[in-house]
């Protein structure tokens, strides 16, 4: 009755799936997703570094700088985003300077540096939506 899917209808419903899962989040978790990523390759290149694998710390490093410069810094609003986005921007550019240095030094002082205020980062980030969850209303003054 029903022929196997060949592995090309695999692959159009695979990315269908993707597609419609990137259409119904919300930005608040794309960010939340980037920032889990950056920690991710941030502690991949951790370990890498550790065990002294150059392939898979540069690797780490490369996604690292990928999510800050191509999601993370141009996902910012830098017309109405005030102060905050300066001041994310400038956080992000000294993170990228600092992954550089990081990753031609192999120094794991620099790469927890970052990982510390990435994480700071990320925690702030993940607190404003809670925050916006569980915010009481405000009262509301009925006059007498």
């Amino acid at each position: 009755m029903f022929r196997t899917a060949s592995p090309r209808s695999a692959d159009a419903y695979r990315r269908i799936n993707v597609e419609t899962s990137m259409h119904t989040i919300d930005q608040h978790q794309i960010v939340n997703l980037l920032f889990d990523g950056m920690l991710q390759s941030l502690a991949t290149a951790r370990g890498a570094l550790a065990r002294g694998d150059v392939l898979a710390k540069c690797e780490a490093i490369a996604r690292a700088l990928r999510i800050l410069e191509e999601g993370l810094s141009t996902g910012l609003d830098r017309v109405d985003g005030g102060e905050l986005a300066e001041n994310l921007a400038a956080l992000y550019d000294y993170c990228t300077r600092r992954l550089i240095l990081a990753n031609a030094q192999n120094d794991d002082a620099i790469l927890q540096e970052i990982q510390r205020l990435i994480e700071t980062i990320a925690q702030g980030w993940k607190g404003m939506k809670q925050g916006a969850a569980v915010e009481p209303a405000a009262p509301v003054s009925t006059g007498a």
